[in-house]
Order: structure tokens, then C-alpha cells, then sequence
């Protein structure tokens, strides 16, 4: 326990809370009502100190004042309550001195306290959510729903039975009938209903490991999973006819494993992101003859922040141009070190046109499965992970999932987020009807009310009333809640305010550059920026533009993307925003750095964003000797204004950008012409004026961080 209420302090030394709260705030405590904290030292010299205290009075005086617990005088304390005292005076900023304390004690050791009964072992507390029903604030209170109404109406408030009150308001009416209310932590309401079992270690068997295939486009990952699958899987099963089900199962030396067949790792991220870890290895497929790619890299980095095994299939080894020992030399680049080496990453070569390294490669896959002592309990209610879902026009929503643990059975009432049902029919990967499903096990399931979303936890319900109320509770709720614990979202703005606030102790960092140079300038730079408050650490660098991918894995990691003479594609600036990407684009490298600095200490310059004010068409131009072009203008729309910037537009071309020198109405100076008026207009450094040019009025506004 690191902290202790003040009424349980109170309760503990047998004195009124009151008392007790008055005493605190003397010594520069800040304590605003019984429920606030004290840390766990804090309490233990309160207790300490009143405890001795309380040995200085006399025997026959203890009974009586018990409750009087004033400190003694310093010069009769002895050295160990010293101590305390000045331990107490410590822990505040506004304490008093020691002296003051004694004074203290001398003025008041000769006044008699009376005696105080306080009930404090009737103390009850309850727990309030937000806000609650008057009805059911009620039930909690142990009262009538009528006096609460009655206990408002005294406040100036009228209510009925069912409307809802705030926390603060609940808490006011608690104390009034002498009961304390805490605020109620909010709870996931699959754990709320569902909880987590711990299962006992005889009840554990041993389950099929959980399979991704990542890698470079190209490099044969689809080659190496049809290859896997045509040799593995049996053919002509349920009259020929393999159905897709976005996961599938091979067996070699008896012995099975599921592979997930995602599309790529934003799939893989999206389901991390949601809470789901739901492979056990990766399998990153690089081409020998073509190396680490950028694509390579980025399938790297999210495997590493999924805590995910890798195991290295090193395919198109019979190509003429592999070169191994390059590949095997650029992984270690990326802290893939492989066995020969002297690391711990398994590297397998393997030809996927030529079937070659197959078993080898799955061979190492139930290695480090058996490694990781994968098991499961299969003799409980079944819970896993939607893998996919679709509305199939025959069949209704279908959705793909991979059993956990426990055994998933035709007829169980199952709910997946706001979706819930009872299974009426499961269907395999190699498109045959099954009736149940055990641990690391991919089925198809019809049944459900709708279509789920991937990446969401399903669970067995007790009953069908249980998944519909489960599913509807959620439906009210919002998806939010069920997708396990975002990131907490970090933006440079909040940066430091987050560090202050101690919430932010590692910096994740996305890079997308030009080149590969600008890269690692890029992180280097950043990282040696880390000091003893917050570290930045670069999760994925890579060359080129910034992608959904990108964002996706910053979303889950809680990231900020740097961007270095690079663009985000057209699709993903809303889907940062949706997200809640911070994503920052530079052309100068000490400009990041800047920033970065700048977040930490707090000290974020303004942003500032152009808005255009106005616009003018030149209508003629006159020569003035000795001072230049000057041109007479029509406000077309909006404003100009003396001190804005201009620009001068041609046939869609800028032609000049910068200030006015003169602005004009007939021959007074203006400081701005409004639309549908003439004026006239003169240009720093340009007198290369036609007609027909567009002025274009701009100003710089500071955007509010």
C-alpha cells in the first residue's frame, strides 16, 4: 500500500478525523477532506509521532486523554520523537520551524481538551461511480430514495427519483448521513463480467504456436506460404475446395501450427493496438540476393514492439546473386544477430520455387515454440481473438477466430464486443464442418448479431441473457472501452507538461526521410537528446513517404513521427488525425532537434499558419520618375492592409512575394481598402507591374498550441 486515507490514519490511532485534519494542517500537510492521501511514510511518522506522544502522558490520565494527542514539550521528548518531528517539518515546503512547534506545545500543554467520542470503527464507505441515479444512490446509502429527494431540497435542489447526480453532489449527501464515498475506478467490462482465470498448472497442455509471415514485397512471402501450404496441408480435402478463411493449420512431425495469414503488419499492428497479442513467432522472409529493405525494417520494428520472437527465413538462396553472409551482416545492422554469429536469431535459408528448407524452417518454429513453453488450459470456456469478419450476403455476419484458450463449441453463447450469439455452425480451414475448436485453433463461425470488428476479444458467455446484456452494455458504452489500454497519446505541445507530471518517461519516435543517411542523422541526433527525465527511443526509421503503416504503428506505441523532406500520402493525414498521431514534417534537421528541445523544456515557440485577407486586380500602371512603378488597384475581395505580406500572381504564377512600400486612397496614405474600392499600390524592390497582375494579401496568425 503506498498511500493511506486520512480517516484511516484516524481509525488506526483511535482519534476523530477532525482532529486529526486540524493537526495535519498546522504543520503545512495538504489535506482538503478525509479522503485525501497521505504517502505511506508520511502516515507512518503521523503515527509514530502521536504514538509517543501518547506515552508521555501519565498512566492515570490515559484513559481520559487518549484522544488529546498534542505533542510535549521538545526538551521532554525523547531523541527518536525529535527526529520524527523534524522528519514531519521535512516533508512539507510550508511547514512551520521547530521552534514555532514548541511555542506551540507551550502555550497549549497546560489547557485541558475534553474528551472526544468518535464512532470510528462504524466508519463505512462506499465506492460512487461519476454519477449515479438517485434511486441508487439510495441503495448504496442504505436510505430511503424520498430522503435523499428531502436532503436536496435543503440544498436548493430539485430532483427525481431516477435522475442522475454528479460524484461531488453524491458525496455531500453520503456525509450528510455520516458515510464515506470514494470514487469508483472504472472497470473493462469484458474483465467486469468475464474476469481473468488463472489456470492451475496440472490443467495446462501443451498448444500449436501462433504464426505471422512479415517481410519485404517481393522477397516471397506469399510464395513461401503457398509453398508451406500445398506441401503440409492435404489436398482434396472437403471435394477439393480450400476455403479462405484469413488463417490455417500445418502439421509436421505430428505435431501442428497455425499460421495467420495477415496482409501485411498493419493487420498485425491494428490487432497489438486493440490489446489482442495474438502470434507467439514471426517468421521475416528476406531475399538473399536482395537484402534488408525498407519494408524489411519496418516488419522488424513491429515484430520487436509486439514482443514477438523472430525467426529469419532466408528465401531465393538457389538465385543467382544471393549473398547470405550480406543479408546476414545487414541484419545484425538492426540487431538481428544470427546463431552462427554468435546472437540468438534463428536463420533458415530456404527456396520457396524449389520447396527447399521448408521442414527445417517449421522444424525451428516447434523449437522455439517448445522454448517458450506455449500451453493452455483446454477444458474451460473458450476465449480468443477476432482474426476477420464479413457480412456474407447467404450466411450473415461470419467472422474468423482463433481459440486461446478453452474449447469453442457449436451452441456456445459467445460475445465479441457489441456483438453476441450462439454459434450454430464452425467451419475449419480446409472448409470442413467441425463441432468444436481447442486452443490455437482458426474457425469460422456463423451466428453472430453482427459483424464484429478484428482485432476484438470474444468471449463464452454463461447463457445467451448474459452475452446480449454484456454486448448491449458495450453498444451503450462506445467501442472505446473494449479496446484494451490505448498508448497514452504524446504530442510535442504536452511533452513537457507530461514529463512534469511524471507520466512520460520514454519519448517513441517514428523517422520517414528521403534517404537512408538522412535517417540515422536523423536518430542519432534525437536520441543523444535523452536525458535523466524522459528517453527518446526511435522505433522504426525508414526511407520514404509517410504510410498508414506508419501511423498505425506510432497509434499503438504511442508515438510521434518525425518526417525529413518527406510528404504523408493523401489518405493518411486524416487518419493520423483520427488517431491521434502527432506527425511533424521538417527540411532541416536542427529545426527537429530544435523542437524536440524546445517540448522538453517546455518552451515551444508559437506556430503560425498564413491566412489570406484579401485580394486586388492591377487595372493600370504609371512610371513616377525617381521613385518607381506605381499601380492603381480594385480590391476584389476581403482586404489589403499596409503591413501584410503580398504576393503577386501572374496566369497562376507567383512572380514576387513580399511587402507593400505604399498604400494609397487617391492621395492619402491608408492603412487598409476595403473590397470594391480603388487604391493605389506600390511593392518593395518591384516595379515590373502589368495589368491584369492579382495582389494577394496575406497575414501570419499564430496557431493556439
Amino acid at each position: 500500500m503506498s498511500k493511506v486515507r486520512v480517516y484511516e490514519v484516524a481509525k488506526q490511532l483511535d482519534i476523530s478525523t477532525k482532529d486529526i485534519m486540524d493537526k495535519l494542517k498546522e504543520y503545512g500537510f495538504k489535506v482538503h477532506s478525509h479522503m485525501s492521501s497521505l504517502e505511506k511514510e508520511e502516515a507512518e511518522l503521523i503515527m509514530s509521532y502521536y504514538k509517543e506522544a501518547a506515552k508521555e502522558v501519565n498512566n492515570t490520565q490515559k484513559v481520559e486523554m487518549s484522544k488529546e494527542l498534542e505533542p510535549t514539550p521538545v526538551e521532554e521528548k525523547k531523541a527518536p520523537k525529535e527526529d520524527s518531528k523534524q522528519e514531519i517539518a521535512k516533508k512539507n515546503k510550508n511547514s512551520k520551524e521547530n521552534g514555532n512547534m514548541t511555542e506551540n506545545k507551550k502555550n497549549n500543554e497546560n489547557q485541558t481538551q475534553p474528551t472526544q467520542l468518535v464512532e470510528n470503527n462504524d466508519i463505512k464507505i462506499i465506492q460512487v461511480p461519476v454519477s449515479i441515479s438517485i434511486k441508487n444512490l439510495g441503495g448504496l446509502l442504505g436510505v430511503s430514495a424520498t430522503d435523499i429527494i428531502k436532503n436536496l431540497m435543503k440544498k436548493g435542489k430539485i430532483a427525481n427519483i431516477n435522475q442522475e447526480i454528479d460524484y461531488d453532489t453524491a458525496a455531500q449527501i453520503a456525509e450528510d448521513f455520516d458515510i464515506l464515498v470514494e470514487m469508483e475506478e472504472e472497470k473493462d467490462l469484458m474483465e467486469e463480467a468475464f474476469g481473468e482465470i488463472v489456470d492451475n498448472e496440472k490443467d495446462l497442455v501443451e498448444r500449436p504456436p501462433v504464426v505471422v509471415v512479415m517481410g519485404h514485397v517481393d522477397h516471397g512471402k506469399t510464395s513461401l506460404l503457398d509453398a508451406i501450404r500445398s506441401t503440409h496441408v492435404t489436398a482434396k480435402e472437403a471435394g477439393g475446395i480450400t476455403q479462405h478463411i484469413g488463417a490455417y493449420s500445418v502439421s509436421i512431425s505430428g505435431k501442428k501450427i497455425t499460421f495467420l495469414d495477415t496482409p501485411g503488419h498493419e493487420a498485425f499492428t491494428a490487432m497489438r493496438m486493440r490489446g489482442a497479442q495474438v502470434t507467439d513467432i514471426a517468421i521475416l522472409v528476406v531475399a538473399a540476393d536482395d537484402g534488408v529493405m525498407p519494408q524489411t525494417i519496418e516488419a522488424i520494428n513491429h515484430a520487436k514492439a509486439a514482443n514477438v520472437q523472430i525467426i529469419v527465413a532466408m528465401n531465393k538462396i538457389d538465385k543467382v546473386g544471393a549473398n547470405p553472409d550480406r543479408v546476414k551482416q545487414e541484419l545484425s545492422e538492426h540487431g538481428l544477430i544470427v546463431e552462427e554469429w554468435g546472437g540468438d536469431t534463428i536463420c533458415v535459408p530456404v527456396s520457396a520455387i524449389k520447396k527447399e528448407g521448408l521442414d527445417t524452417l517449421l522444424e525451428m518454429v516447434l523449437l522455439v515454440s517448445e522454448m517458450g513453453d506455449l500451453k493452455a488450459n483446454p477444458n474451460r470456456k473458450a476465449r480468443g481473438t477476432i482474426i476477420e469478419a464479413q457480412l456474407d450476403k447467404g450466411r450473415g455476419p461470419v467472422a474468423t477466430v482463433l481459440v486461446q484458450s478453452g474449447t469453442l463449441q457449436v451452441g456456445d453463447p459467445i460475445v465479441a464486443g457489441a456483438s453476441y450469439g450462439r454459434i450454430r455452425a464452425m467451419v475449419d480451414d480446409k472448409g470442413r464442418i467441425v463441432k468444436k475448436a481447442g486452443p490455437s485453433t482458426p474457425v469460422e463461425i456463423l451466428g453472430l448479431s453482427e459483424v464484429p470488428t478484428a482485432g476484438d476479444m470474444f468471449y463464452v458467455a454463461n447463457n445467451d441473457k448474459q452475452a446480449r446484456q454484456v454486448a448491449e452494455r458495450i453498444k451503450a458504452q462506445g467501442r472505446v472501452q473494449m479496446m484494451g489500454q490505448t498508448p497514452q497519446k504524446v504530442s510535442l505541445d504536452d511533452l513537457f507538461t507530461q514529463i512534469q507530471e511524471g507520466k512520460m518517461k520514454e519519448l517513441n519516435i517514428v523517422i520517414k526521410a528521403d534517404v537512408q543517411g538522412s535517417v540515422e542523422a536523423v536518430r542519432q541526433s534525437l536520441e543523444r537528446l535523452s536525458n535523466e527525465e524522459v528517453r527518446i527511443r526511435t522505433i522504426h526509421g525508414g526511407v520514404g513517404t509517410i504510410t498508414e503503416s506508419d501511423v498505425m504503428l506510432a497509434s499503438a506505441s504511442g508515438a510521434i513521427i518525425i518526417g525529413f523532406n518527406v510528404r504523408p500520402e493523401a489518405s493518411v493525414k486524416s487518419i493520423a488525425e483520427k488517431e491521434q498521431v502527432d506527425m511533424r514534417l521538417y527540411r532541416v534537421i536542427y529545426s527537429a532537434i530544435e523542437d524536440i528541445q524546445a517540448a522538453m523544456k517546455g518552451m515551444l515557440d508559437p506556430e503560425y499558419v498564413e491566412k489570406v485577407i484579401g485580394h486586388a486586380q492591377i487595372r493600370q500602371t504609371f512610371k513616377v520618375s525617381g521613385v518607381g512603378t506605381v499601380g492603381g488597384a480594385y480590391v476584389q475581395d476581403g482586404k489589403i492592409v499596409r503591413n501584410s505580406g503580398v504576393r503577386i500572381v501572374r496566369d497562376g504564377i507567383v512572380v514576387y512575394e513580399g511587402h507593400l512600400t505604399s498604400l494609397k486612397r487617391f492621395k492619402d496614405d491608408a492603412k487598409e481598402v476595403a473590397t470594391n474600392y480603388e487604391c493605389g499600390v506600390m511593392f518593395e524592390r518591384f516595379n515590373d507591374l502589368k495589368e491584369g497582375d492579382i495582389v494577394e494579401a496575406f497575414i501570419m496568425e499564430e496557431v493556439p498550441r
